[in-house]
């Protein structure tokens, strides 16, 4: 063969073609191998790549990773290994159902469950089902009191903080706590946050004396390109004040009114008020990012005297925390094995329902285990995306047995499990797969029957308002709605 001078040798010419198909062979090998991914997730990945070339290599740059950046990694696994555990007085046996359910939970975070704890679900005991924001502005303002009496130190972690009514309140407070000598913390997410770090209250925290931190304000990068999902968030809702009260919740640091958001509004939320040796382990969750991100040496706080008070008759409680560095499915084996743990009957609210495989399974298989189970969403969802995902799970669910109730007096945002009238969770994390592989969340294990019924009686509340969803009503969709939601449902472990 001859080739002609000047002409390009016919195997360079196929040189980017050629670098081009074995990138895409290997982003596809990369979505096969990476740790802590479900088969579902490999399978919607691999099938995305293969099928849009380059969108899918492109997509799974800004969205298939999971790294928050090998030294933000590297930072939190030293700063855990440092943290010294968190004091747990002797405490009674938990009850058989919840045994197993703590033995997982030590296996996340290192932290036994605690007796002796009191366990308090803000709200106003006097609002009706149909007034909700009662409840949350209720919860705001406790808040603010116990802050207002603090002596050594307020600790702070929203993954929301809006500057409006409450938002002001809880700023004004923790400004005054810092005046007179308080040392505070204020942690807050880059993203969730972002107006209020550019508002002047932010500027007013700093100049009161308290300490602030943006977290995750970064990406991972190689050079100049961004690699990884950029929605990585931290989602906690945790406040810890002197080491004896802490608060974890759903429950953001904004009016229910919601206002960034208001034709969703209003948020209906629950805040529980927390005395005893958990409050402890809420501490231990707050300062493992804190002094991560910061440097700041305060470990000593965790374990610091004088002891915890222990309350008696008390409850037995875990608090635990999930994050892209927490191995496995973490969040989503503790929901699964909440719900094995029901004999009798659970009862589930959620904003976002989109569970992974593990989650589905386990809900469709409690009715069939003779356990009368309720699950209750919001009526109107803020993410069309998640909407139509959730709605996707329906017919399966209804087949099952599951009840499904539809809340339309806005954004149902609480985060609650309840299991026959003993165990409860309750936190930040929803069943969706933002929670249970990417944010880092905090939720609270409760072995107790009196604040078991006290949130059971919430979430009946939440029923008595609600619609039931009839299965002839799945069944009747149009074959295009069921066509959309299905295929939003199927790419949803890549979403």
């Amino acid at each position: 063969m001859t080739f002609h001078p000047g002409l390009p040798h016919p195997a360079l010419s196929q040189l980017p073609a050629l670098l081009l198909f074995a990138m895409h062979l290997g982003v596809a090998a990369r979505a096969l191998t990476r740790p802590n991914r479900t088969p579902a997730s490999r399978a919607a990945w691999v099938a995305v790549i293969m099928l849009l070339p380059l969108v899918g290599v492109v997509a799974y740059f800004l969205l298939g990773e999971t790294s928050i950046g090998r030294g933000r990694a590297q930072r939190l696994s030293e700063t855990l290994k440092r943290l010294p555990p968190p004091p747990a007085p002797a405490a009674h046996p938990p009850s058989s159902q919840a045994s197993a359910l703590f033995d997982l939970g030590r296996s996340i975070n290192g932290l036994a469950p605690v007796a002796g704890n009191r366990i308090t679900p803000l709200g106003d005991p006097h609002a009706p089902p149909d007034q909700p924001m009662r409840d949350s502005n209720a919860a705001i303002d406790t808040l603010v009191v116990d802050i207002a009496a603090a002596r050594e130190h307020v600790h702070i972690s929203f993954y929301i903080w809006l500057d409006d009514h409450h938002g002001g309140q809880m700023a004004d407070a923790v400004c005054a706590a810092a005046r007179r000598g308080v040392a505070c913390r204020v942690m807050v997410d880059a993203l969730g946050s972002r107006a209020f770090i550019r508002s002047p209250r932010w500027r007013q925290l700093q100049d009161a004396g308290v300490r602030v931190l943006a977290t995750l304000d970064d990406i991972p990068r190689l050079g100049h390109l961004a690699v990884g999902r950029l929605d990585l968030r931290n989602h906690r809702k945790v406040a810890v004040i002197d080491n004896r009260i802490a608060f974890c919740g759903s429950q953001n640091c904004a009016d229910p009114e919601f206002r960034v958001a208001a034709r969703f509004a209003p948020w209906v939320d629950i805040l529980l008020r927390c005395e005893g040796p958990v409050v402890r382990q809420a501490q231990h969750l707050f300062l493992s990012t804190w002094i991560a991100e910061t440097g700041e040496q305060i470990e000593s706080l965790v374990s610091a005297p004088p002891a915890p008070e222990v309350f008696a008759p008390g409850v037995v409680a875990q608090m635990f925390g999930t994050g892209p560095t927490t191995a496995g499915n973490a969040m989503s084996d503790m929901f699964v094995a909440t719900l094995y743990a029901a004999r009798h009957e659970l009862i589930i609210t959620t904003p976002y329902f989109v569970p992974d495989e593990a989650l589905l399974r386990a809900l469709c298989a409690a009715p069939r285990r003779g356990v009368r189970t309720v699950l209750v969403l919001p009526t109107r969802n803020n993410s069309k995306l998640v909407g139509a995902a959730c709605y996707s799970t329906y017919a399966p669910l209804l087949e099952a047995g599951v009840e499904i109730y539809e809340y339309p007096l806005g954004l149902l945002h609480t985060k609650s499990i309840t299991a026959d009238r003993q165990i409860a969770l309750v936190g930040s994390a929803n069943m969706d797969r933002r929670s249970l592989q990417l944010n880092f969340e905090n939720n609270l294990v409760i072995d107790d029957a009196a604040t078991s019924a006290t949130i059971r009686e919430r979430q009946l509340g939440y029923v008595s308002v609600s619609q039931r969803v009839a299965l002839d009503t799945a069944r009747r969709w149009p074959f295009g709605r069921r066509l959309v939601q299905n295929a939003v449902g199927m790419m949803a472990p890549v979403l």
